[in-house]
């Protein structure tokens, strides 16, 4: 009776051991081979702007994303222009739909400007901004980054006076060309007329 008893008793304790070590691994599988949220809607969402700006219907680009993956239309991010509609319809597969913005919002790449004098400091434009393009400091003039700008206007409906205005994006050349001497580099003693010894 005795031997029966160590018996399933080593039996039972064997197959805990077992049991635990089998939990442990599954744990540990389960974080190091989790899938952090849809793939599918990460991948929709990293080719959206990420402007935050809620032009589509949705409060951000990832819910917007989720929608896409729900099946709503690709179309509906002026800030991204047709260039994000191909894009999204090559990942998903789908027919290319022409944008569906304004006409004003896709002819014009605006920016916001900040009329400095006017400017009180009041920085309820910096907490508007979902990019962060605008700086400066409580009652101090503040200032918009035109490079980081997205254009989505949502700073120029919390200014209390007005001063925010959304004007064409400034455009960069196309090329640069440095300013270089007309000095070649077998003929530069002549050029600069220093003489040979």
């Amino acid at each position: 009776m005795t031997d029966a008893l160590w018996t399933i008793g080593a039996g039972v304790a064997g197959l805990s051991v077992i049991a635990l070590l089998g939990g442990i691994l599954l744990q540990y599988a389960s974080k190091g081979f989790s899938v952090d949220g849809n793939p599918l809607v990460n991948s929709i969402d990293a080719l959206l702007p990420q402007t935050q700006c809620g032009q589509c219907g949705h409060p951000g680009c990832k819910p917007y994303a989720e929608a896409i993956a729900g099946g709503e239309p690709i179309n509906r991010c002026p800030p991204g222009g047709q260039d994000t509609v191909d894009r999204l319809a090559s990942l998903l597969g789908v027919d290319i739909l022409p944008l569906d913005a304004d006409d004003a919002t896709t002819e014009q790449d605006l920016v916001a400007i900040i009329i400095e004098k006017d400017c009180i400091g009041c920085t309820k434009c910096i907490q508007a901004c979902p990019v962060d393009a605008i700086v400066g400091a409580a009652k101090l003039m503040h200032t918009v980054i035109v490079d980081e700008c997205t254009g989505c206007d949502l700073c120029v409906e919390p200014c209390p006076v007005d001063c925010i205005d959304m004007i064409p994006r400034p455009k960069s050349p196309d090329y640069w060309m440095p300013t270089r001497p007309n000095i070649i580099s077998s003929d530069r003693c002549g050029q600069i007329g220093i003489q040979h010894g």
